[in-house]
């Protein structure tokens, strides 16, 4: 047996399976989110407009006793449900640099030098357009990259789109990822209440101890968590960092080793095998439901044992996260009411910036660091997809969508820039979607590696 052979289940039980199950939720959700959105912008232009506006303004009050909060519903949306979406995004992080593309410097060096052409490309000519005008502050907005929208779209191409080619979208929109948080952190907050957010990082830093001390219970976690997010949120730092910071604490590493595992579900499944034989032998021998039970709940245990909390969490959320507060947010945020005036607007600086800036600066900075990156020896391209699909990728980059409207929802609030710079995202999401669907079409059919398809 050679050694590819021998190491094929542990790469697929790490690594493959978790990540293909990741690829077609997100591919999904995608999709979804693509019909939500229609939704979203059908209701706000409709006869029930009035009602839209009021659904997502009306407050909404969690109390205990007689502390509480008391928010608009879309800001619970905005703050709240996306805090989750976060916290998922920072597990999918952790486990891409612990077990995943972003694990190795070899692995990571070329998506990470697209993701970077990705972010300051598109930034530099949003910038460009924008210098000294007001719509500067937006110019975090065509760094961003929506997963499950390219993903969706990758899904729509089948087998002309290589597993290869998603594995390099997921791990240079993971690093696109990395780059919006810092962004967010650093450059969208509001006033600082320094108490707060002091108070916020020391349960950061407990959570860390608590991970150092190998502590297990996720609820504790979760307790801890909820409340550093309350701090972050009286803090003037975005709310949703909590969720970043309270994924980098969960435990990544399982409590049992492969082995362990392996061993201990073997011995339990060979005592029933003998208790088996020996009542097929001998009628006379009954074993108790008990002992049965007992062992499918030592094998239960085992499993338990042998995941580590942050792949428990993932795998417990993403589905929520994709089904549910992904479609959640585009429903609350996509309704723009779309009239001749705004319409009109979309050739000034801010929209343009925006357009430009997903449809052209993000496949032109993928490409050309990538291209860099291969060219001085710092990486290599894998040689499962060609240039040609390269550039189609880059352009599903272009797709921006959740993230580009979460940040232009921190830099527009309450603006009258705001619906124009989401219906900007709109529209070079569809532009950069479509080019990228026409290349990947024709790029993929000329594509000699098709076996390794989702």
């Amino acid at each position: 047996m050679s050694e590819t052979t021998t190491t094929r289940p542990k790469l697929y039980n790490r690594i493959l399976y978790p990540l293909l199950e990741f690829i077609r939720a997100a591919s999904f959700s995608g999709i979804l989110l693509m019909v939500v959105t229609i939704i979203a912008i059908a209701w706000a232009n409709s006869p029930w407009a009035e009602s839209y506006a009021k659904v997502w303004s009306t407050p909404f009050t969690i109390a205990l006793g007689d502390y509480g909060l008391t928010k608009a519903t879309i800001l619970w949306v905005n703050d709240g449900l996306m805090a989750i979406f976060f916290f998922v995004v920072g597990l999918e992080i952790k486990r891409e640099t612990m077990v995943g593309e972003l694990s190795s410097i070899k692995g990571a060096a070329f998506p990470v030098m697209a993701a970077l052409g990705g972010m300051i490309v598109p930034a530099g000519v949003f910038v460009l357009l924008n210098l000294g005008d007001e719509g500067l502050s937006g110019w975090g907005i065509p760094m961003a990259t929506d997963i499950a929208f390219a993903l969706g779209i990758l899904t729509l191409l089948g087998n002309r789109a290589p597993l290869s080619l998603k594995l390099f979208l997921i791990a240079y929109a993971i690093v696109d990822d990395i780059g919006a948080v810092l962004v967010i952190a650093l450059f969208y907050t509001s006033e600082v209440n320094f108490l707060s957010l002091w108070i916020g990082f020391l349960l950061f830093g407990l959570l860390l101890i608590g991970n150092a001390l190998r502590m297990r219970n996720i609820w504790v976690y979760i307790l801890i968590g909820v409340i550093m997010w309350v701090a972050f949120l009286k803090s003037g730092v975005h709310a949703t960092i909590a969720g970043i910071l309270l994924a980098i604490t969960i435990p990544g590493r399982s409590k049992i080793s492969e082995e362990e595992f392996v061993s201990s579900t073997d011995e339990v499944l060979e005592e029933l095998r003998i208790s088996q034989q020996a009542e097929m032998s001998d009628p006379d021998t009954n074993p108790t439901d008990e002992d049965y039970q007992g062992a499918v709940y030592t094998i239960e245990s085992n499993c338990e044992e042998a995941l580590s909390p942050m792949h428990r969490l993932e795998h417990a959320l993403h589905p929520w996260v994709a089904f549910a507060i992904m479609p959640i947010f585009a429903l609350a945020n996509a309704g723009i009411a779309i009239d001749a005036n705004l319409v009109e607007n979309l050739n000034a600086a801010l929209p343009m910036g925006i357009i430009l800036g997903l449809v052209l600066g993000k496949p032109i900075g993928i490409l050309m660091f990538s291209w860099i990156a291969s060219a001085t020896g710092i990486a290599a391209k894998p040689t499962s997809f060609n240039w040609l699909q390269l550039i189609g990728v880059g352009l599903l980059g272009g797709v921006g969508f959740t993230m580009s409207i979460f940040i232009a929802n921190l830099a527009f609030a309450d603006s009258p820039m705001l619906p124009l710079s989401k219906l900007a995202i709109l529209c070079a999401s569809l532009v950069a979607g479509i080019i990228a669907y026409i290349i990947l079409r024709y790029a993929g059919s000329r594509s000699p590696n098709r076996t390794d398809t989702v």
